[in-house]
């Protein structure tokens, strides 16, 4: 991607497979990462909510990076999570980043301090600055506790290399509507949360999705059915994949659900997960096994080398 370019469409965040004995799964990542491919996806993301990054060493993520990039090849948009809790830090992982092959960052803002709207433009403006990379912001208010206002997302749209920002600030069609129609086409707007609300955020202004990566497939075809004006086909399939879709965000065991539906699909080797993630308890594996059987997710049969 260009400097002035976004990753638009559907964009998944991996998962990070490990091991049985919590390593990074290497082959198993290289086989996620060729699902997602499989599926038509327009970009990646690593690094994000759903990829664990708060649990990677600064190795792993470059050997993350490393590997993503070799099996997309050259030219297909691939995103970084930054989520530095100071400045400094924040531009030390965007350096990381760019340097590993990342096209474009998005970027947490630091949270343990909160920061005023100011200092936000602040921030953003130095990691903009630091890297060739463009930027996205991630307005996750629900994983932070930082609150952006409207305004200082417009503020940061005349940032040049500031040319996304992925909504996950409840109800996300309402802060998509707002931050689509204060930027006036200055940033491309994305949904996250999961895609719960996806077909509303495109109905007020998303150009882009950035969900879990287990259900890539059938996201596909619920976008191409938005985009040929299928409506009510979209419709249905996104109402079966809802349950999918929310169990996916319980706290605590979100990580566990993505990676053992992928492992059930025979995508990734196991559903380990790196402490504090939670795995899963009876009570949701057994709501995930009536979930998977009502909905018969195909398997994937790319072998594991």
């Amino acid at each position: 991607m260009s400097r002035t370019s976004a990753a638009t469409g559907l964009v998944p965040i991996l998962a990070t497979p490990f091991t049985a004995s919590g390593e990074l799964d290497v082959a198993s990542l290289r086989s996620l990462v060729e699902f997602q491919l499989a599926c038509g996806v327009d970009a990646l993301a690593v690094f994000g909510m759903a990829s664990e990054g708060f649990a990677l060493t600064t190795d792993e993520r470059a050997v993350v990076l490393r590997e993503v990039r070799d099996v997309v090849g050259d030219g297909f948009p691939l995103v970084a999570g930054v989520n530095g809790t100071s400045t400094v830090v924040a531009v030390e992982q965007a350096r990381q980043a760019a340097d590993g092959g990342a096209d474009q960052l998005m970027v947490l803002p630091p949270f343990l301090a909160k920061p005023s709207q100011p200092q936000l433009v602040d921030f953003y403006g130095a990691v903009a600055q630091a890297t060739e990379a463009t930027v996205m912001v991630q307005d996750a208010p629900g994983v932070t506790g930082v609150s952006m206002e409207v305004a200082t997302i417009a503020t940061l749209a005349q940032i040049p290399a500031i040319t996304s920002v992925k909504v996950e600030a409840p109800p996300t069609p309402t802060k998509v509507s707002a931050v689509a129609r204060a930027t006036s086409g200055d940033l491309a707007v994305l949904g996250g949360l999961n895609a719960a609300s996806l077909i509303e955020e495109y109905d007020n202004g998303s150009v882009g999705t950035m969900p879990a990566c287990e259900f890539s497939d059938l996201l596909r075809g619920i976008l191409d059915d938005l985009a040929a004006g299928r409506r009510a086909e979209a419709r249905a399939a996104f109402g079966a994949l809802l349950p999918l879709i929310h169990i996916g965000m319980r706290p605590g065991q979100a990580w566990a659900v993505h990676k053992e539906v992928l492992r059930r699909r025979g995508i990734i080797e196991t559903s380990t997960v790196r402490l504090p993630a939670q795995d899963l308890d009876a009570l949701t594996s057994r709501a995930l096994d009536e979930i998977m059987a009502d909905l018969r997710l195909p398997g994937w049969r790319k072998a594991l080398t």
